[in-house]
């Protein structure tokens, strides 16, 4: 596989894929599955290194990080916790063999399931998990502690689960400044550190309560604070901390690293939807992608997909449908599912759970599917060493 261009990170429910566009972002070749089948959560790389992290797991075999530092021809784990595979391999040398099983250290049995998010910080690697939680490597993924002040922040007994359980699954760094980190928890809210996770806190507060008052749903703006069940966010490039978040009910900015929160979901066809993309030079410019409802099927509204992006910070909205499917379109696209290039002009790709994987050179004017028949898909990065 080779580490020069541009490549997709892809996480499925049957391992991570790796596609390749080179450095003209068309004829793109599929490789794959690697780490062994695991359910792969979420993949980042490193452009400097090319080092490839790929994190997941689940009750089979408990938690891990995978890493690769040759573009995806080899691989290695970092087994967090023991999953039913390990007490069915003590028990059976026969299985134990067939399965390719050897004793490995565990060191967090019991603290977590699965690892739901990666994120570079600096030198240092962080993995989010499920139960929600933070873990933190200074050697590239080989061994890895806890970041237990936020995991005994004081307001961590009130933490609630989402659907899919109680995850950390967005990590966010300052590019200029890796003490800076925000995370996202479902469904407990943001949280942000600036002394490199010694202190954390939280930040879920509205900038305007009384705007967003009257809402029935569970997971709507209340108390002065916006919905806890965050689904996916991302820092707008430049100083001033601007981020973006969607959640279970809208999408909302914050301008000061997430002191305070604004609703910009007017203009949008739903308030609900998983991904958030930010563009790499404008920060008023992201694209988002509205499903119709978490208790509606959770597709494209009108079973017709369309990203919708944004000129001016979430002010007013576009959507962008050119090459997508506008009949019979009932696939959904997760948290983690939608990432962007820093080329010229931008790319955008994003995966569906029907397997297949979309992408743009023109900023989303315009989609070609460049991959189908995958597994789930849980995760797209983008690694881009040109």
């Amino acid at each position: 596989m080779s580490n020069e261009g541009l490549t997709l990170l892809v996480g499925t429910t049957k391992g991570a894929f790796l596609l390749s566009g080179g450095n003209g972002r068309a004829e793109w070749d599929v490789a794959g599955p690697f780490c062994g089948g695991w359910p792969i959560n979420h993949v980042i790389g490193d452009p400097g290194s090319g080092t490839i992290w790929a994190g997941g797991g689940g009750d089979w075999h408990g938690a891990g990080v995978w890493r690769s530092t040759d573009g995806g021809t080899t691989w290695q784990v970092a087994r967090l916790s023991r999953g039913t595979i390990d007490d069915w391999a003590e028990k059976d040398p026969d299985f134990a063999a067939m399965a390719g099983w050897s004793q490995a250290a565990t060191p967090f049995d019991g603290l977590m399931s699965q690892v739901w998010s990666l994120g570079l910080a600096g030198d240092t690697l962080y993995a989010g998990t499920k139960p929600a939680g933070l873990v933190a490597s200074h050697d590239g993924g080989v061994t890895w502690e806890r970041v237990e002040s936020l995991t005994d922040h004081p307001s961590a007994s009130g933490w609630n689960p989402g659907a899919a359980g109680l995850v950390l699954h967005t990590i966010v760094a300052d590019p200029a400044n890796p003490a800076k980190l925000w995370v996202g928890i479902s469904a407990a809210g943001v949280f942000a550190t600036e002394d490199g996770g010694a202190t954390w806190e939280r930040r879920n507060r509205l900038a305007n309560a009384a705007a967003c008052e009257g809402h029935d749903h569970p997971a709507a703006p209340r108390d002065g604070e916006t919905g806890h069940c965050v689904h996916n966010m991302m820092r707008a490039p430049g100083t001033a901390d601007v981020l973006y978040q969607q959640n279970h009910h809208g999408v909302w900015r914050s301008p000061d690293g997430g002191r305070s929160w604004e609703d910009v979901t007017a203009g949008l066809p739903s308030t609900f939807g998983f991904p958030i993309r930010v563009h790499p030079r404008d920060p008023d410019t992201l694209w988002t992608l509205p499903l119709n409802g978490d208790t509606q099927g959770r597709f494209p509204p009108g079973a017709a997909a369309a990203v919708w992006r944004s000129r001016d910070g979430g002010r007013t909205w576009k959507d962008l449908r050119e090459g997508l499917p506008q009949k019979g379109c009932y696939f959904t696209v997760l948290r983690q599912a939608m990432a962007g290039d820093a080329r010229e002009p931008a790319g955008l790709y994003f995966g569906t759970n029907s397997g297949s994987v979309f992408a743009s050179r023109d900023e989303g004017e315009s989609w070609h599917e460049i991959a189908r028949h995958l597994p789930t898909i849980l995760a797209v990065e983008v690694l881009d060493r040109a």
